[in-house]
């Protein structure tokens, strides 16, 4: 019932995942949602953010940031981690920008990853893409209360996803 909203995979947070074993695996593209995926909503980016997108040009991968924002907070934090591009007002889940992304990186569905922490829209977007996902856990709780709502209805869903799970296990 809800399997199209469930994520690939499920990390604690985008700076726990093993990106030099997915490289390994032969990835070689990420998208990333910005807000709560790898800084707290409307932050700039930190050290972390930069280290790590630097970390990711060194092992080869390409990084794409798509996010629904405007374009002079997604811009700004592109301009500041140095090695990504990016897409603004990206429309998520639409394909559209997903399959922008894969482009300007010049890789495919299976060779590209999605990494964010909303199921309706990045995890959604990625899976009706072909793109495998990561969801990962919302680093700040202070968010919109447009996104307050959807996270009531995720619960549900993870609820689901999780009980899944452990059944398969």
């Amino acid at each position: 019932m809800f399997e199209t909203f469930y994520p690939d995979y499920e990390a604690e947070s985008t700076y726990s995942i093993d990106f030099e074993q997915l490289y390994q695996k032969g990835y070689r593209g990420v998208i990333f949602d910005i807000d709560n995926t790898l800084v707290p909503h409307g932050a700039p980016a930190d050290e972390r953010a930069i280290r790590f997108f630097n970390r990711l040009h060194e092992l080869g991968f390409s990084a794409v940031l798509l996010s629904n924002n405007k374009e002079p907070r997604v811009q700004s934090f592109c301009n500041q981690v140095l090695y990504a591009k990016y897409i603004y007002k990206a429309g998520k889940p639409s394909r559209k920008g997903y399959l922008e992304a894969m482009k300007m990186m010049g890789t495919n569905a299976g060779n590209t990853l999605f990494v964010g922490d909303q199921l309706f829209t990045d995890v959604w977007g990625a899976k009706r893409t072909g793109i495998e996902s990561y969801l990962v856990k919302p680093i700040h709780p202070k968010e919109e209360i447009q996104i307050v709502l959807k996270r009531r209805l995720e619960w549900i869903v993870l609820y689901f996803y999780h009980r899944k799970i452990r059944r398969t296990k």
